[in-house]
């Protein structure tokens, strides 16, 4: 198919007028057969990237998900667009089974969404076999990593699939993967043939803050006064503490509810569906909570404790700000935190290098938590996403600079320890070597007798700690995640060489302090903005009326499309923002009708 063929289908099915970032590169590959892996950030239209190769393509895509309420809500999307897409799952019947048979057979079905259990079964892949199948698409794929923050024992068996079906092109698709995911992701789904595209993991309307915990309760409270009419997500560690947080916040007038694995099946989908259909709740939840949200409008993501893992608070603060709106993701840690992290890691059970690894992890997200200059900086350093601004504005840290003392030398030290020790150890050892602690290894290694040895005795051990994680976080070194060894960067080696300064920010508990957080403002004039009101109401009718949550309907951003440009006619209402054919006929007539009805009431 020529090129200007998926163009036109952005433009008649799914309302959008240009092709964002790689995606058009990424379609054009697939459909030349070639295997993919996509690493996009959360809202940058990774579906689309398979679902406009399969409508091309005369036989069926399967689209390999992990949750059945995420497969549900894509599957509703898509046929509100007109696509024929199923699932099947255990909640079908059979006769909806019966019917999506009878479509794949018939070659009428135009994508297919499954489990990985699913499947790999004997059965389905019998069927599989004799289907005219072009594309498999593995989505949330750093699920096979035992490396990433959600590893999912049944996303194994897809590392067989390449070799059942080679001649089908497979594209794996994630938000979340660092270095170490990415590779094993390529060996096990691929067997390392394929083209990969990291296209970066900004998401810069998200404002990221973090504070240190001084009183959690006062602090959640605070944060979120101001905010009742929004959609958020309060992370907390406990199933007791997510029960606690949600009292705190409906005792305070707050619509609240809370979701972990302690709570029965059917209380868990009923506050699941409120928070898909309600535009003013906050769920409070565990880490049992998120994945498979594809919920346009969270406004924010609170952690009232420290998660586990660069990129499990990537992916949580993910969900917040899907629609590309203003969005804020605020983290209290202490050191109770990391205590309680590090016994995690340490009662797993798992081998010694996957817990090392854990610990390493947790090094690099304390980095970040003790950064002592733009945060967005230092969590897209640890994804080895490189950025050409040095302050991102949109964050604590660049909004209200924190009192840093000059300490080059400081710096200086600990990393010619490093490399005084062949920069073969971790961050522990070459603390003791600085601190000047004689312990078994350093008399074993002779290291009490380097001219570092004891140089830093005027710091204690957390100081030290706290001092490699802001140079790790200014990416002065690195984690070898490999070996457990830190490295120094070029970067580092510039401030040995007395090229660069470093900078430390001291551990201080923050005073008690007022909110700042910043005002959602939506991007629409005044005028338009109780239209715009007007239309989120409607929209939430006609999405009860179909069972499916609001953001399959229109997105805000449609909304304010409509709100802004009023649409009188039909090829009018097909110009809006993410209107295709399928939605233009519709919902032109009920949505034009009802601006019209608007404008009247209004005059």
């Amino acid at each position: 198919m020529p090129p200007y063929s998926a163009k036109t289908l952005l433009k008649d099915v799914f309302g959008y007028e240009n092709f964002r970032g790689k995606q058009s590169e990424i379609i054009e590959t697939l459909m030349v057969g070639d295997n993919i892996l996509t690493v996009m950030p959360t809202g940058a239209g990774k579906s689309l990237c398979f679902q406009i190769p399969a409508l091309l393509a005369d036989g069926l895509t399967i689209v390999i998900s992990p949750l059945i309420s995420l497969m549900q809500n894509q599957v509703e999307s898509l046929k509100l667009l007109g696509i024929e897409a199923a699932t099947i799952n255990s909640s079908n019947s059979p006769e909806e089974n019966r019917d999506i048979w009878q479509k794949m057979r018939d070659g009428t079905l135009k994508l297919l969404y499954l489990s990985p259990e699913k499947l790999m079964t004997e059965r389905m892949l019998d069927t599989v076999r004799g289907l005219n199948v072009n594309y498999f698409a593995i989505d949330e794929a750093h699920c096979i990593s035992q490396w990433g923050a959600s590893f999912r024992p049944e996303y194994e068996g897809l590392s067989a699939l390449h070799k059942i079906f080679p001649e089908i092109p497979i594209i794996a698709l994630t938000a979340t993967a660092d270095k170490a995911t990415r590779e094993q992701i390529c060996e096990k789904i691929f067997s390392n043939n394929v083209k990969s595209y990291l296209t970066g993991f900004d998401r810069p309307n998200i404002s990221l803050n973090v504070q240190i915990k001084n009183g959690w309760k006062q602090q959640l409270l605070r944060f979120v006064k101001g905010r009742q009419y929004e959609n958020g997500i309060v992370y907390c560690l406990s199933r007791k503490k997510t029960e606690e947080a949600a009292n705190l916040l409906m005792t305070n007038g707050y619509n609240a509810l809370p979701y972990h694995a302690g709570m029965a099946g059917h209380r868990r989908e009923e506050n699941l569906n409120r928070f898909m259909a309600e535009p003013d709740l906050i769920m409070v939840a565990t880490i049992a909570f998120g994945m498979g949200i594809d919920k346009p409008d969270i406004r924010f993501v609170f952690h009232t404790d420290l998660p586990s893992s660069p990129e499990a608070y990537y992916q949580e603060i993910g969900r917040a700000g899907r629609d590309g709106l203003p969005a804020v993701a605020h983290m209290l840690y202490g050191m109770d935190d990391i205590r309680m992290r590090r016994m995690f890691i340490d009662d797993e059970d798992s081998d010694d290098d996957h817990k090392r690894r854990g610990h390493q992890r947790l090094n690099e997200l304390l980095a970040y938590a003790e950064a002592p200059e733009c945060r967005r900086v230092s969590l897209l350093h640890y994804f080895g996403d490189e950025v050409a601004f040095e302050k991102c504005g949109n964050c604590d840290l660049c909004d209200d600079p924190k009192e840093t003392i000059e300490a080059t030398e400081i710096g200086q030290k600990f990393i010619s320890a490093m490399y005084r020790t062949s920069q073969y150890f971790g961050m522990g050892h070459i603390v003791d070597i600085l601190t000047g602690k004689v312990t078994d290894k350093i008399e074993r290694l002779g290291h009490s007798d380097l001219p570092t040895f004891g140089v830093g005795k005027d710091f204690g051990i957390n100081e030290w700690k706290s001092i490699a994680r802001q140079l790790m976080a200014r990416a002065f070194i690195v984690s070898d995640m490999e070996h457990g060894s830190l490295k120094i960067t070029d970067k580092g080696f510039s401030l040995l060489k007395g090229g660069t300064d470093f900078r430390y920010r001291p551990d201080v508990i923050v005073k008690k302090q007022t909110n700042k957080a910043k005002k959602i403002i939506l991007d629409l004039p005044e005028e338009d903005q109780d239209l715009f009101q007007a239309l989120k109401s409607y929209r939430k009718e006609i999405a009860a009326e179909r069972s499916v949550p609001a953001y399959i309907i229109f997105s805000d951003k449609s909304l304010i499309d409509m709100a802004i440009n009023q649409p009188e006619t039909m090829d009018q209402f097909g110009d809006i923002y993410g209107v295709g054919a399928g939605k233009k006929k519709e919902f032109g007539e009920r949505f034009i009708n009802f601006i019209n009805a608007n404008k009247e009431n209004a005059q």
